[in-house]
C-alpha cells in the first residue's frame, strides 16, 4: 500500500508547491481536503489521522492545533513549516545537512520541524565553522539577507503584484524586522550553536522566488585567524558526500562579478560562496537558495523523502 500524504494547508504558497513537486510522483498517495472544507476542525482531523506523513503548511497556532488534534493517534508523522516548533527538544530539526547523523534523525523521526529560508542559509555558513572551531560561540554573528516576495505568502504576493490592492508596495526593495526581533533568531541561534543571539536584517526583492544570505566575518576574531582556505574547507569538508549543498570552490567564486538572487529559483538545492581578498582579514560567506525550494517546499519534501525511506 503506498504512503498516504496529507498537505494541510495545501492551498497556501508552500502547500501549493510542495503539491506540485509531488503532482508526478506514483510511489505515494496525497490525500486532499476539499477546500471548502479545509476550516472543518473534525474532517481535518480524520485526514491528519489518515495520514502516515501530514506536512502542515499553516501558520504557527493552527500548527500546534493539528499537533493537538493528532494526540493519542501516534501512526501519523508530521513535517511542520511553520515557526511553531523548530526550537521544540521534542522535534528533529529538518536541515538534513546540519551535522553528521542529522539524516538518519530526520529519517527515523515522528515529528520534524521543516527550517526557515533565511535561517537554512545563515546556518549553513555558520554550524559547520561552529562545528570546526574555527567560529567562537560568543562571536558577535551578523546576518544580512534578501528573500524573494513569494516568501512573505499570499498576502505580500498580493500586495507586491497587484496595484488595484490597497495596500500595493510600489518598492523595488525594502527591509523589514527593523527592532531586530525576527521570528527567525531563535532558530538560527539555536541551531547555530550561538551563545550571543545574532544581528539579523531581512529584507524582500521585487523578484518571485530565490534569496541571498550574507555572513561577514573579520577572520582575525576568529579562532586560529583562519586564512580564506581554511574557511573554505571547513566548509568542504562538512559538506563532503552529499549533492544539495554545494560549496562553491575559492577560484571559481573569485572570478564572479556578482551574485544573482535568482539563480536557484525552481531548485531545491544551495550554493555556499566564499568572498574575500586574502590578507585583508575579512570574508563574506554567502548562501544562495530559493526560499520555496530548499528554504520551504522542497526542503519539505526531502524530508519527507528521508522519512519514507528514499
Amino acid at each position: 500500500m503506498k504512503p498516504k500524504i496529507f498537505i494541510d494547508g495545501e492551498h497556501g504558497t508552500t502547500g501549493l508547491q510542495i503539491r506540485s513537486r509531488l503532482a508526478t510522483r506514483d510511489d505515494i498517495e496525497v490525500i486532499s481536503i476539499p477546500e471548502a472544507e479545509r476550516r472543518n476542525k473534525d474532517l481535518r482531523a480524520d485526514y491528519l489521522r489518515a495520514a502516515d506523513i501530514a506536512i502542515l503548511c499553516l501558520p504557527d497556532d493552527a500548527s500546534k492545533e493539528a499537533v493537538a488534534l493528532l494526540a493519542g493517534h501516534h501512526d501519523t508523522r508530521v513535517i511542520d513549516t511553520s515557526t511553531a516548533h523548530r526550537t521544540a527538544p521534542d522535534w528533529v530539526y529538518g536541515f538534513a545537512e546540519l551535522a553528521k547523523g542529522q539524516r538518519e534523525r530526520i529519517a527515523e523521526a515522528r515529528l520534524v520541524s521543516n527550517p526557515g529560508c533565511y535561517p537554512t542559509g545563515a546556518i549553513a555558513l555558520i554550524r559547520p565553522l561552529r562545528d570546526a572551531g574555527l567560529l567562537p560561540t560568543d562571536y558577535p554573528v551578523s546576518v544580512n539577507a534578501v528573500s524573494g516576495y513569494t516568501g512573505g505568502g499570499k498576502q505580500l504576493i498580493a500586495q507586491m503584484e497587484d496595484k488595484s490592492n490597497p495596500d500595493y508596495l510600489a518598492a523595488n526593495h525594502f527591509l523589514y524586522g527593523l527592532p531586530l526581533r525576527h521570528k527567525h533568531v531563535p532558530e538560527l541561534q539555536m541551531h547555530g550553536r550561538l551563545e550571543r543571539r545574532p544581528i539579523f536584517s531581512p529584507s524582500v526583492g521585487r523578484f518571485p522566488q530565490g534569496m541571498i544570505v550574507q555572513v561577514p566575518l573579520f577572520l582575525g576574531d576568529l579562532t586560529g585567524k583562519p586564512s580564506l582556505e581554511q574557511v573554505h574547507a571547513a566548509l568542504s569538508a562538512h559538506y563532503a558526500g552529499q549533492d544539495i549543498v554545494e560549496v562553491v570552490p575559492l577560484e571559481a567564486s573569485a572570478k564572479l562579478p556578482r551574485v544573482d538572487a535568482e539563480e536557484l529559483a525552481g531548485k531545491d538545492t544551495m550554493k555556499l560562496f566564499v568572498f574575500g581578498s586574502e590578507g585583508d582579514g575579512q570574508v563574506n560567506l554567502v548562501a544562495l537558495l530559493d526560499n520555496l525550494g530548499k528554504g520551504a517546499s522542497g526542503a519539505a519534501v526531502q524530508n519527507m523523502n528521508l522519512m519514507l525511506g528514499k
